[in-house]
């Protein structure tokens, strides 16, 4: 699924990915510690609140992973393994390049900046399991804010894989075993925080996504029965898991998967599309994932520059805030054109830009 044909995907990317980088200028200080006594309503409600657009990523990401890997309710692939390798290589390698840009700013600024978000002198193992995704499973220190998010996405990609392939004869089984999985994540794993390194936690904001695609395809496909029947489903499970336990990051998960619904089904008009593209929203929303991946080292490096030169002071902190912003962006953006970028450089010929996001 392309931004052509919804166009509004990428806008929420896009959005989402802003207020994560707002999130972590708010959580890591010291630059966002001077400013706070002066803008703290802003500072406290992006220290509080701005992570929960990680929801919108998880729904959308099972909103495109069922558009790629089962459209009608049942595995369009043959080789899981081959699949899984080239998520695998997709999520990787410009997270190894971020990675690495993170580790080089923390050494640089080691001597001279002493500060809680700066990570630790990393060993071979913790960076061989950074490259494996396996850092948070194996109780291993981050070596930069979001890597949890890249090792959760694979996991839960893995996850709908076997799922697909265990129903891959039966639209009905596979929409049970989704169902079922996204109820036990939504009503008992994700009420424990101590599971939020597994994707059992995540499972049910993500199956929001699977489900809301499989809503839209089969209205488009005239199957009104089984939209009925899958919609159902989906608002059954919001309502049990609220009632339950009222989450607010469960409630904007169910926002973002019925607002993609309508945003499918009733697609923007072209003034619309026009003027996100005009602000430039839809082109940050496909390079989220690198300015996602390379804007904490950016951040990290203006806070130590500014707490250097002008601690304390309030007009160059609240500019090194902006700064690390925009920083962040133009980093973001070079990171997508040399390395995730269809078209980059090393890869040779063009190829179709993966759609799981």
């Amino acid at each position: 699924m392309s931004a052509a044909r919804l166009p509004a995907l990428y806008a929420l990317k896009a959005l989402a990915c802003l207020t994560i980088v707002s999130h972590h200028l708010a959580l890591y200080g010291p630059m966002s510690d001077v400013v706070q006594p002066h803008a703290p309503q802003l500072i406290g409600w992006l220290y509080d609140y701005g992570r929960m657009a990680v929801q919108v990523f998880l729904v959308l990401a099972g909103f495109l992973a069922a558009a790629t890997l089962a459209p009608d309710g049942t595995a369009t692939f043959s080789q899981p393994g081959r699949l899984l390798f080239k998520r695998y290589k997709r999520l990787v390698l410009p997270y190894l390049v971020a990675l690495a840009f993170s580790v080089a700013v923390a050494m640089a600024v080691r001597p001279w900046f002493a500060h809680d978000s700066l990570p630790g002198e990393p060993g071979w193992l913790q960076l061989l399991a950074h490259a494996l995704l396996l850092q948070d499973l194996l109780g291993i220190e981050a070596l930069s804010a979001g890597v949890w998010y890249v090792a959760i996405d694979m996991q839960l990609f893995a996850l709908v894989v076997l799922i697909l392939m265990m129903g891959r004869h039966s639209r009905g089984l596979t929409m049970a075993l989704v169902v079922t999985l996204a109820a036990a994540s939504l009503l008992l794993f994700n009420r424990h925080a101590g599971l939020d390194f597994t994707a059992l936690y995540f499972f049910g904001s993500y199956a929001l996504g699977l489900l809301a695609f499989w809503v839209v395809r089969a209205v488009q496909t005239g199957c009104d029965r089984r939209a009925a029947a899958i919609l159902t489903a989906m608002l059954a499970l919001i309502a049990a898991a609220l009632l339950l336990d009222f989450r607010l990051r469960i409630a904007l998960a169910a926002v973002t998967a019925l607002g993609l619904i309508m945003l499918s089904l009733w697609p923007l008009g072209a003034t619309a599309v026009r003027g996100l593209q005009r602000i430039g929203l839809l082109k940050l929303g496909e390079m989220s994932y690198s300015i996602f991946l390379i804007h904490f080292p950016v951040v990290l490096l203006v806070n130590a520059v500014v707490s250097r030169f002008w601690p304390g002071q309030l007009l160059p902190n609240t500019l090194g805030l902006a700064a690390a912003f925009g920083l962040s962006l133009l980093a973001g953006a070079g990171l997508w054109r040399l390395v995730e970028s269809p078209r980059a450089f090393w890869r040779g010929a063009p190829e179709a830009h993966p759609a799981a996001a």
